[in-house]
């Protein structure tokens, strides 16, 4: 069980910090789509995807 002081200072955190909290949920999301659900054109398609972004 999570303390009430606990869980003040997490909703704190996560209203001032928005944006690392959708960075790390949309990391979550893309590695479990890579890892469980991701067919071989998706694999191919994501790293082509991923190839062009780094030589740009």
């Amino acid at each position: 069980m999570v303390s009430e002081a606990q869980q003040r200072a997490k909703k704190k955190w996560d209203d001032k910090n928005k944006d690392k909290n959708r960075i790390y949920r949309y990391r979550s999301y893309a590695r479990k789509f890579i890892r469980d659900l991701a067919t071989d054109d998706d694999l191919k398609e994501l790293d082509e995807l991923i190839h062009k972004r780094l030589n740009d």
